[in-house]
């Protein structure tokens, strides 16, 4: 197998279990001005950014849905969770950032998550030294699944996007990382991506220390 030159990383449901955060947030925080968002409804908006987001509920609602004062109250419950709960790290990252690291491979996050949140959750968790790139979904312009999060990393960082892995969660992760030329791993979190979607991938993973052991065993990085 060839070796590779970068990692990339998406964060919420990949390096985070913070995908349950955001539903029960964006769930309550739509109850109390009275709409219903329910599981089929949030799993549309899995691995997108803010802006497709609102799209993706005003589309669904119609134009008279507070989205403003909805995303409001729902980023004040998740921050609320997080303080009394912490941020739920995903079995393996650090044995993977740390096997990574020693290995001296190139590493970035490219979130569709606003940058001051991602920041946020990275140094809560202390990973954020880890990284060589982070790239957030409030930098780009268009949301995953267009490639330009994952094409703009390779380039930041002078690689070429036939030599990146993606690990990814979402389908809109994988179809950007394939769409960017990239070797998509994924590792489900709330939504088992579709047969067609799974064709894309090189590889589906339980965990991060499941990647951690391929890449050793295989000699990819």
């Amino acid at each position: 197998m060839d070796q590779y030159d970068l990692i990339i990383f998406d964060m919420d449901g990949l390096m985070f279990d913070t995908e349950k955060i955001a539903y029960i947030s964006w769930s309550e925080a739509a109850l109390a001005y009275g709409y219903e968002i329910g599981e089929d409804l949030f799993k549309q908006t899995i691995g997108t950014n803010l802006k497709k987001t609102k799209e993706t509920y005003l589309e669904h609602f119609g134009n008279e849905f507070p989205v403003e004062a909805i995303v409001r109250e729902r980023l004040r419950i998740a921050e609320e969770l997080i303080k009394e709960k912490g941020v739920p790290v995903k079995k393996g990252l650090y044995e993977l950032l740390e096997f990574l690291s020693n290995k001296n491979i190139k590493k970035a996050v490219a979130s569709s998550t606003s940058k001051e949140r991602v920041y946020i959750l990275l140094k809560m968790t202390s990973v954020d030294s880890y990284f060589d790139c982070v790239l957030c979904g409030d930098e780009v312009v268009n949301s995953k699944p267009d490639p330009e999060i994952f094409l703009k990393v390779a380039e930041k960082l002078n690689c070429s996007p036939s030599r990146c892995i993606v690990l990814e969660d979402s389908e809109a992760g994988i179809l950007a990382a394939h769409s960017a030329g990239m070797i998509p791993i994924v590792i489900p979190d709330m939504k088992i991506p579709q047969e067609q979607i799974s064709k894309l991938v090189f590889k589906q993973m339980s965990d991060l220390l499941e990647v951690k052991v391929f890449f050793e065993s295989n000699n990819l990085v």
